[in-house]
C-alpha cells in the first residue's frame, strides 16, 4: 500500500490549506479503504505548537529552519512511499517560504507538489523559490490549467510532469438547505452570498452598488457577506473597513437587504451557508488568482454562480460565460442578479449545471485521482534532475 506523508499546515490551524490538506488525507485515505493512517506534518507558527492527540501528526516549528533538513532526513529514513507538499508562500519560515528549500533539496523519496499559488509572471524572491521547488519535485498538481502553463514558461517545467487536478469539495447534504435556511431565518429571502475573510479589494463595493436595482426588481433580495476580518487587516486598521462597508450599506438604503455575519465560519457551517444560499458571487477586481476554494465549494454544491473571469473563475467556468462578469461595473452585476433570481426555470437549470459541473470535483473522487496519480509516482521510482 502507498504511504503518503503530507506536509503543509493541518485543521485545527485555521487556514485554507490546513482544511485543504486535511480533506485531501481523509479522501485518500477513503481510496485506499485500509484502516492505516498516513502521517501529516504541521508547519505552525512558534508559540502555536502543542502535543497533538493524534500520533501521527508532528507538528513543526515554521521559523525553524534546521528542521527542514531534519524532516527530510527523517522522511528518508522512514516507510514513506510518496511525500505531498501543499505549497503556500507564507506557510513555511524564512523570506517568501525559503526555508522549504532545505526540506525539498535533501529529501531522497518522490516528492509531489501541489501548487496553490502560481505567477504569470514570477518576481523574486518567489520566482527562484518556487523554480528550484519545481526542479525538485517529481510531479506537480495544479488546480488550473493555465496555471501548468505559466509553470512552463515561467521555469520551463515539462507539461508531462504537470497535472491538473480538481479543488476538491464537499458533497451536497439533503435537507440541510431547507434546514439552514429556517435558521437563518431566510425562508422568504432570496439569498446572494459572498464568503471568506473581509479584507479590502474583494469587490464586495460592486455588489453593492449592484443592490438597489437589482432589489427593485427583486424585492425579497438578501445580500450576505460572510467572515470576520483578516486577521492581518484587523492588527493594521482595526475594523475600518467592515465600518466603511456598513456606512456604504447605509448610504445606499440596504439596511433590510444586507447581513453580515462576522465570525469565523467552521467548515461545517460554511457548508450549510453555501447550500442555503440562492446565488454565490466572486466580484474579485484582481484577475490573476489562480484558486479560489469558495467558488469551488459552491460548484459542488450545485449552487449558481456570478464570477469576475479571474483565472480560476475563467478555467472553471469556460462553458459558462454568461456567469463571468467584468469587475467594477454594478449595472451588468444588477441585471444578471435579478434576472437568475426572477426566472425559477434559469435558476433550477444553472443549478443543474453547477452540480454536474461540481460532481467530479466532490472529494470522493479527487481522492481517488491523487491516489491512482500518488501510487503510479512510487512504483516508478523516478530519478530527478538536479
Amino acid at each position: 500500500m502507498t504511504r503518503i506523508a503530507y506536509v503543509g499546515t493541518y485543521i485545527p490551524q485555521k487556514c485554507g490549506i490546513a482544511t485543504y490538506t486535511h480533506h485531501l488525507r481523509q479522501s485518500i485515505r477513503g481510496a485506499k479503504g485500509w484502516k492505516g493512517i498516513d502521517p501529516v506534518i504541521a508547519v505552525k507558527p512558534a508559540g502555536t505548537l502543542h502535543e497533538m492527540s493524534d500520533p501521527v501528526i508532528l507538528e513543526m516549528e515554521k521559523e525553524d529552519r534546521a528542521a527542514y533538513r531534519k524532516l527530510a532526513e527523517r522522511m528518508n529514513q522512514s516507510d514513506v512511499s510518496v511525500v505531498s507538499l501543499q505549497h503556500e508562500f507564507g506557510i513555511f519560515g524564512g523570506e517568501a517560504g525559503s526555508y522549504i528549500l532545505d526540506f525539498v533539496e535533501h529529501l531522497e523519496k518522490p516528492l509531489a507538489v501541489t501548487f496553490h499559488t502560481v505567477f504569470e509572471e514570477p518576481q523574486e524572491p518567489y520566482k527562484s523559490i518556487q523554480k528550484r521547488i519545481a526542479e525538485r519535485s517529481d510531479l506537480i498538481l495544479v488546480m488550473n490549467r493555465v496555471a501548468g502553463e505559466f509553470l512552463h514558461k515561467a521555469y520551463g517545467v515539462p507539461l508531462d510532469k504537470i497535472k491538473n487536478v480538481p479543488h476538491g469539495t464537499p458533497e451536497p447534504v439533503p435537507g440541510k438547505r431547507n434546514s439552514v435556511r429556517t435558521d437563518m431565518g431566510w425562508t422568504d429571502r432570496q439569498v446572494v452570498m459572498s464568503f471568506g475573510l473581509l479584507s479590502r479589494g474583494k469587490g464586495l463595493e460592486t455588489v453593492l452598488h449592484a443592490l438597489p436595482d437589482a432589489v427593485r426588481r427583486v424585492p425579497n433580495l438578501l445580500y450576505a457577506i460572510v467572515g470576520q476580518t483578516h486577521p492581518e487587516v484587523k492588527k493594521h486598521e482595526g475594523e475600518s473597513y467592515r465600518e466603511e462597508l456598513k456606512d456604504l450599506i447605509h448610504r445606499l438604503g440596504l439596511e433590510n437587504n444586507t447581513v453580515m455575519i462576522d465570525r469565523y465560519v467552521e467548515e461545517e457551517e460554511l457548508v450549510g451557508l453555501l447550500l442555503a444560499c440562492d446565488l454565490y458571487v466572486t466580484p474579485y477586481p484582481g484577475l490573476r488568482q489562480i484558486t479560489s476554494g469558495t467558488l469551488a465549494y459552491a460548484v459542488g454544491l450545485g449552487r449558481p454562480v456570478l464570477s469576475t473571469p479571474y483565472e480560476y473563475a475563467k478555467d472553471l467556468l469556460a462553458d459558462h460565460p454568461t456567469l463571468l462578469l467584468p469587475p467594477g461595473q454594478p449595472e451588468p452585476w444588477s441585471e444578471r442578479i435579478a434576472s437568475i433570481l426572477n426566472n425559477k426555470v434559469e435558476h433550477r437549470r444553472l443549478e443543474k449545471e453547477m452540480l454536474k459541473l461540481g460532481t467530479p470535483m466532490h472529494w470522493r473522487k479527487v481522492g481517488q485521482l491523487h491516489l491512482e496519480l500518488f501510487s503510479k509516482l512510487a512504483q516508478n521510482e523516478p530519478v530527478r534532475q538536479a
